[in-house]
């Protein structure tokens, strides 16, 4: 086929772009540029932005727990191991699971931020894991770690340009294996469930530790409210494009029901971590309140000597 094989191309004398406008004439341009969707009526205009927010959520969501960490270098006694390897688990089969399953566009590039995001956290929690236990060559380690942190960067900028182009492609092709299609999709719905797994599996460990230190010093509650938001208008985003007809909302449901899960379970679960920050701040003003009553008179005895 001729101009590199594109239909529209073929068919009458036009740029490579005005023939990927050609593709979603009536829908948001800035949105069919940037995410390859074409979004045209409001439902799915709002889906978008809410995913977009859903994205700077969990971007940001991340920084104020490095920055803590950073600050009092005790993020191995703050934050459970567990917690931060189901949590990658659960980025890394979700991203797996939306390529597998051509979920949209914004939920793939989405997948990628958060795994290299856990991988950043993951970096840090060794790195000071490590320092804390007073090994040799900390100049090194922190090279190694912020020449990781770099390439990580550079891969979420990357990746996601390149999965899109490559999904345009593929949309230009219609001579398509059904059976292997079939199997694919398939493979993609089970990493989305487990991916859902990870994702509750995550709180649980971190639950336990902030249980058992009576305490959530170490760990930055942002991180948790910054990700409350972030799965809920990732969930919210989904939920708005529902169809009106109740046959395809059904079809739709079931379609996104992994990562709806995934999303909505961990919001409830973080209402519990919630109730930790505050029960165990609590906590911690009480015990302040009564070793200031404890020291006090002493100082005055001391005054009065």
């Amino acid at each position: 086929m001729a101009d590199g094989g594109h239909p529209l191309l073929g068919a009458v004398n036009v740029s490579r772009a005005e023939a990927k406008l050609l593709l979603c004439p009536d829908g948001s341009q800035w949105i069919w540029q940037l995410l390859e969707q074409c979004v045209d009526n409001g439902w799915e205009y709002w889906s978008v932005i809410i995913g977009l927010i859903s994205i700077g959520c969990f971007l940001f969501a991340a920084l104020p727990q490095l920055y803590v960490a950073y600050k009092n270098g005790k993020v191995d006694q703050a934050l459970s191991l567990g917690f931060l390897l189901c949590w990658l688990g659960g980025d890394f089969t979700n991203f797996i699971g939306c390529y597998l399953t051509k979920q949209l566009p914004i939920q793939v590039v989405t997948a990628i931020f958060y795994v290299n995001m856990d991988i950043i956290m993951i970096s840090q929690f060794a790195y000071y894991k490590l320092k804390n236990k007073k090994m040799k060559g900390n100049r090194s380690l922190k090279g190694i770690c912020i020449a990781w942190v770099v390439v990580c960067i550079m891969v979420s900028v990357i990746l996601p340009s390149q999965l899109l182009l490559r999904n345009l492609e593929r949309t230009a092709e219609l001579d398509i294996n059904q059976k292997a299609l079939d199997l694919t999709q398939m493979s993609g719905f089970i990493c989305g469930y487990v991916s859902s797994v990870f994702y509750l599996g995550s709180r649980f460990p971190q639950l336990h530790k902030n249980f058992q230190r009576k305490s959530t010093e170490g760990a930055s509650y942002m991180l948790f409210a910054l990700a409350m938001l972030g799965n809920f208008t990732y969930g919210l985003s989904l939920v708005l494009k529902l169809p009106a007809i109740t046959y395809s909302k059904n079809k739709y449901i079931l379609h996104h029901l992994p990562w709806l899960i995934g999303s909505f379970g961990v919001l409830i679960l973080d209402f519990f971590m919630t109730a930790q920050f505050i029960l165990y701040r609590k906590h911690k003003t009480t015990q302040s309140n009564m070793l200031a009553l404890e020291v006090e008179p002493l100082l005055v005895d001391e005054e009065e000597t």
